[in-house]
C-alpha cells in the first residue's frame, strides 16, 4: 500500500463525500470542473481537438485518430447528472499515451434536462460513426459512464452493429434497483459516494423508466458473443457488487471477463494517477489488456 492512499482516503471522506451528498446538481458540475482543472493532468504534448459527432459534442485525446486504426470511446462518470470530457481527459490522456490509441470523449446529454434515454442515444451515434469510419472501437466507462458502456456493449448486439474489440469499465454502476448488498454493507466504508443520494440521482435520470430495463440496467442484458471485458472496483465502494454481478453474469454467458477488486481504493481511482502510484499501476495494467486486444 501507498503512503498516499490512506491520505486520499480520508481527503475524500472529510470533504468530496458530504459534499456529493448534500450539494446542489449544478454545484456539484461547477466544482468538479474547477477540482479537474486543478488537480487532474495529463501527459505534456497530447493532443486535444473538439469534435462535434451526430449533434454530440465530442473531444479527442492523444494523437489524430489515423483510419482503420483502433480507437477508444471513453464515456465519462458522473451520476448521469455531472462530468464532461474535461473532467476526465487528463486520465485518458495517460491511457492515449500508454496505448498509442486516439481517445474519444463524449460529452452526452445529462439529466435532469435530458433524462433517459438521451444518454445511451448519444453514446450510441458516436459508436456507430467511429465504426463507419472503420475503425475498430474499444469501449470504455467508469461509474455512470461504465453503465452506458454496458449499455452500448448490448446495444451492438441488439441492433447487429459491428463489435467492439473489448469493454473496460471502473467502478461501473450495473444494478439501477440499489438492492446490492455492498449498497448498504459499504455504504460507512465508501469514501467517495453517499449511498444516501443513489436513489435520488436514478430517479432524476430515470424518471419513468423501469430499472430492470437492460437499457438501465446492463446487468439484466444479453452479452452472448461479445468480445473481451474488463472491470475493476474497490473492496470497500457500494458499487462492488455491481462490479462484481456483473463479471459473473459475463461469464456466464461465455464472454471473456477479467475482474479486477483492489483493496480499500476509492471509487474510479485511476482519476488520481498525477500522486496516487495504484492509480498508475491499475492504468498500466488495463494498457496491457487494451493491447492484447488488437494483437494479431
Amino acid at each position: 500500500m501507498s503512503l498516499i492512499k490512506p491520505l486520499i482516503n480520508t481527503y475524500l471522506r472529510l470533504f468530496k463525500k458530504p459534499h456529493l451528498a448534500h450539494a446542489s446538481i449544478g454545484h456539484i458540475r461547477r466544482r468538479f470542473e474547477t477540482e479537474a482543472r486543478l488537480f487532474f493532468h495529463g501527459p505534456r504534448g497530447m493532443f486535444y481537438e473538439p469534435e462535434r459527432i451526430k449533434d454530440v459534442e465530442c473531444l479527442w485525446v492523444g494523437n489524430p485518430a489515423q483510419q482503420n486504426t483502433p480507437v477508444i470511446l471513453y464515456i465519462h462518470g458522473g451520476a448521469f447528472v455531472f462530468g464532461s470530457p474535461n473532467t476526465h481527459k487528463a486520465m485518458m490522456a495517460v491511457l492515449a499515451k500508454k496505448t498509442g490509441y486516439s481517445v474519444c470523449l463524449p460529452n452526452y446529454r445529462k439529466a435532469p434536462e435530458y433524462p433517459f434515454p438521451a444518454a445511451v442515444e448519444d453514446v450510441i451515434a458516436c459508436y456507430e460513426t467511429l465504426t463507419q469510419r472503420g475503425h475498430k472501437v474499444i469501449i470504455g466507462g467508469d461509474s455512470a459512464g461504465g453503465n452506458l458502456a454496458f449499455v452500448l456493449l448490448a446495444q451492438i448486439k441488439a441492433r447487429a452493429l459491428p463489435k467492439a474489440l473489448g469493454c473496460f469499465a471502473f467502478s461501473p454502476l450495473t444494478d439501477a434497483t440499489c438492492s446490492t448488498e455492498s449498497c448498504d454493507k459499504n455504504a460507512k466504508s465508501d469514501v467517495v459516494l453517499p449511498s444516501s443520494r443513489i436513489s435520488d440521482i436514478n430517479k432524476t435520470y430515470l424518471v419513468d423508466a423501469d430499472p430492470n430495463d437492460p437499457m438501465v440496467s446492463p446487468l439484466f442484458g444479453n452479452f452472448h458473443g461479445a468480445n473481451p471485458v474488463w472491470i475493476a472496483a474497490g473492496s470497500t465502494e457500494i458499487l462492488l457488487d455491481d462490479a462484481v454481478h456483473m463479471a459473473a453474469h459475463l461469464k456466464s454467458q461465455n464472454v471473456d471477463t477479467h475482474l479486477v477488486i483492489e483493496d480499500d481504493l476509492p471509487h474510479v481511482w485511476p482519476l488520481f494517477h498525477n500522486i496516487l502510484p495504484e492509480a498508475r499501476k491499475t492504468l498500466t495494467d488495463l494498457t496491457q489488456w487494451i493491447k492484447a486486444l488488437s494483437s494479431p
